[in-house]
C-alpha cells in the first residue's frame, strides 16, 4: 500500500509540474508595477496602424471661439 501511495504522489507531482510548465510557457501579457509587459509572441502579433491625426484636438472649438471673439469685436455694445 505504501508503494502505491508513493507512485500516486509522484504521478500527481509530475502532473502539477506539467500543468505549471504549460501555464508558464503559454505567454500572455502581464501587468507588473504599472507596466504592461508583452507576451513572448509579440513579434508575431498583427501590426495595428493608426494614422496621424491633428495635434490639436479642439480645432473646431478654437475656431468657434475665434469667430465669437471676431463677432464681439465688430459689435462692442452687444451684451452676452
Amino acid at each position: 500500500m505504501g508503494r502505491n501511495l508513493y507512485e500516486k504522489t509522484n504521478r500527481g507531482c509530475a502532473c502539477l509540474l506539467a500543468v505549471g510548465t504549460l501555464l508558464l510557457s503559454t505567454g500572455c501579457q502581464v501587468d507588473i508595477a504599472g507596466q504592461t509587459l508583452p507576451s513572448p509572441f509579440y513579434h508575431d502579433d498583427d501590426i495595428q496602424y493608426f494614422p496621424h491625426g491633428p495635434e490639436f484636438m479642439l480645432s473646431r472649438e478654437a475656431a468657434a471661439m475665434e469667430a465669437y471673439k471676431a463677432e464681439r469685436a465688430l459689435d462692442p455694445d452687444r451684451q452676452p
